[in-house]
């Protein structure tokens, strides 16, 4: 039983989910535009804890990555929401 999760803790790393604005060219409307995009960050590992810090380490540990993954993906979908009006604005296709 130990086993497991000693090797997951020893496995485990801090990542966090991030979004990213990205610029390209748009070559129909002449223009550049934005648009968002999720990457991972990592934030360190846990490997030297013991005990009950690690029974208390590895729930945090996912609530944070849970918590960056919610947040981090409604602030990609709302700044593409934007970046897509400003885009319909500018480019005028016929």
């Amino acid at each position: 039983m130990r086993m497991p999760v000693i090797v997951t803790l020893a496995l485990l790393h801090g990542c966090v989910v991030v979004p990213r604005t990205t610029e390209t060219y748009d070559e129909q409307c002449n223009l550049y535009t934005r648009q968002m995009t999720l990457d991972t960050a990592y934030i360190g590992a846990i490997g030297h804890c013991h005990g009950r810090d690690c029974a208390y380490a590895l729930p945090a540990l996912g609530v944070v990555a849970a918590a960056s993954a919610v947040v981090s993906g409604t602030i990609m979908i709302a700044g593409n929401v934007v970046y897509w009006v400003e885009k319909q604005g500018k480019c005028a296709i016929s």
